[in-house]
């Protein structure tokens, strides 16, 4: 008898990994304090954060971490406290941060962005009563109208002139209600602090509900410690030295994008994040031309701006040794322009909240191809599964919901038992995002369930009309959403923003240009132009609040068929 063919491999991503880089590799797993002390042991004279010009060393950041903790301990706080940090990037979010974690509190994450009702919400469902702020415009009057609301009982104010600033002058300012951070810590002595466990829950952190009000993601230390490590075990394209790199911190803290991928790994790593309270692209091409910035994580919308800055051709992009685009998908059309302009690749992956948000990355030796998240990082499992049935592992090529699990994986939802249940199947979470794995192990996104359209039986993706839009020369963004049509049920609408000085554009003529690049079941039945599209606090572009928008009008298309 012939030989049994060989099987398949477990995980046939491992033959397609960079040189030297282990899936395998041991992950370190502890708390967020003791990242920090090993990062205050090793680094202490480097500088941690520069702001607004003024650095502070890793010994700096770690004696104002023990003092705010010891001013919060003597307040109250204790393990499993849920406490509000409503702060934009200023170094009070790191040292609130890091002193929450020390004592096994529950940070609880507020974007200054968020409308109040979505921030009431986010204080009652995690009972978090003691919100911690700034002094820079619009915060702390925020801040005290949660008090007058009742969701909040306590404010505590984290002065900009701490750390370079200027003495504010705001509405609420001398407010008796809002105790300065300063006054904190000042000649106690530093306590035994609290047992922390890697298992506890480090960070309540919001993303997207179906009910319209977000989710309180439960992400423990060990969670977010073991994603730093994820993090610093792929090495791809060169090892890039420890306490050395200059790292652009422009992205907000408060989404976990910037807390894991910025904030934390690159703490741990002993590197100086130059931490910017918003983005501004020309601000950013200055500090990376002048500042010489080693890593510029970013998303896509910021990829975007700087492409088209006029500095932009003029900036010397030649201290860049890594680039990185996550949060949301870049078209595959744009990466090709920001990888012409930097003159190197583009470092691109996937992720999400719930895996904090460490999940694939595509190697450099890999081809690139429109919708390619890569291979699993170390350490992280994933597979396709059936739609209809997510415990069926479905074999390479085949579309279906990627499913992942390892140690970054959340430990569920908060106060959501059946959404949590509903979340796993076996041990693996199901993402909700559609995908395929190719035979080398390769993985693609092809869209969101809940974002695909079922246009007359045909699955339509708009990531995929999204990509095939963005070739047009004249378009600079572009959302692509399922509207009800009369005749298929479903068909795409696009809403698309132009470049300055171009022409306006007819459905007609859209259709003509991608009439070689997606098929009639995918062609949209409606265009709208915007002066702007909607944006989450993170910079992303949300269809969803354009699908609220289709929803309210209450009016499907009436198309005639396809002939």
């Amino acid at each position: 008898m012939p030989d049994p063919a060989p099987k398949a491999p477990l995980r046939p991503w491992i033959a397609s990994y960079p040189p030297g880089c282990r899936w395998d590799a041991p992950l370190s797993v502890g708390t967020i304090g003791g990242l920090l002390d090993a990062a205050v042991a090793r680094w202490a004279g480097r500088p941690a954060l520069e702001y607004r010009g003024h650095q502070v060393s890793y010994a700096a950041l770690g004696e104002a971490v023990d003092r705010l903790a010891t001013g919060l301990m003597d307040l109250g706080v204790t393990p499993g406290l849920p406490v509000g940090l409503l702060l934009p990037n200023t170094p009070w979010h790191p040292v609130c941060f890091l002193a929450l974690a020390k004592l096994g509190a529950r940070v609880v994450h507020l974007s200054p962005l968020d409308a109040r009702r979505v921030l009431h919400h986010k204080l009652t469902d995690s009972g978090a009563r003691l919100v911690i702020t700034t002094d820079l415009p619009g915060l702390l009057p925020a801040a005290l109208e949660m008090l007058d609301s009742g969701v909040a009982d306590r404010i505590l104010l984290g002065e900009d002139a701490a750390w370079g600033g200027e003495a504010a002058a705001h509405a609420g300012e001398g407010d008796p209600r809002a105790l300065p951070l300063s006054t904190l810590g000042d000649g106690l002595p530093v306590p035994d602090w609290p047992d922390v466990s890697p298992q506890d829950i480090a960070l309540l952190q919001y993303t997207g509900g179906t009910t319209g009000l977000p989710k309180g993601a439960m992400l423990t230390h060990a969670n977010l410690t073991s994603t730093v490590d994820i993090y610093r075990h792929w090495q791809d394209g060169g090892v890039l030295a420890e306490g050395e790199q200059r790292v652009m911190g422009v992205l907000p803290l408060f989404h976990i994008y910037a807390l894991s991928s910025v904030l934390l790994r690159h703490l741990a790593c002993g590197n100086e994040i130059l931490l910017r309270p918003r983005f501004d692209a020309e601000a950013v091409l200055r500090d990376i031309g002048t500042r010489r910035v080693t890593i510029m994580p970013g998303v896509p919308t910021m990829w975007i701006a700087l492409l088209k800055h006029p500095d932009a051709p003029r900036t010397d992009f030649s201290s860049l040794r890594a680039c990185i685009s996550g949060g949301a998908p870049l078209p595959f059309e744009v990466g090709a322009k920001v990888e012409a302009l930097l003159g190197q690749r583009l470092h691109i992956g996937w992720g999400m909240t719930e895996t904090s948000p460490a999940g694939t990355r595509v190697p450099v030796a890999a081809t690139l191809r429109p919708g390619i998240i890569g291979v699993p990082l170390p350490g992280v499992d994933l597979r396709i599964v059936a739609l209809d049935d997510p415990s069926r592992a479905l074999p390479p090529g085949e579309p279906g919901e990627i499913a992942i699990r390892g140690p970054n994986v959340f430990a569920g939802y908060l106060n959501q038992p059946a959404q949590t249940a509903a979340a796993f199947r076996d041990g693996w979470f199901l993402t909700g995002d559609i995908g395929r794995m190719e035979p080398d192990g390769m993985f693609f996104l092809m869209d969101r369930r809940k974002n695909m359209i079922i246009s007359g039986g045909f699955n339509v993706y708009p990531a995929a009309i999204e990509g095939a839009i963005y070739e047009h020369p004249d378009v600079n963004e572009v959302v692509v959403i399922g509207i009800p049509d009369a005749y298929r049920g479903q068909s795409a609408k696009a809403f698309v923003t132009l470049r300055p000085g171009t022409p306006e554009m007819t459905l007609e003529a859209l259709k003509d240009f991608l009439r070689d690049r997606l098929g009639r079941h995918e062609m949209p039945a409606a265009l709208e132009l915007r002066a702007e599209l909607p944006r989450s606090p993170a910079g992303k572009l949300l269809a969803s609040a354009l699908a609220a928008e289709e929803l309210a009008r209450g009016a499907p298309t009436q198309e005639s068929p396809l002939p």
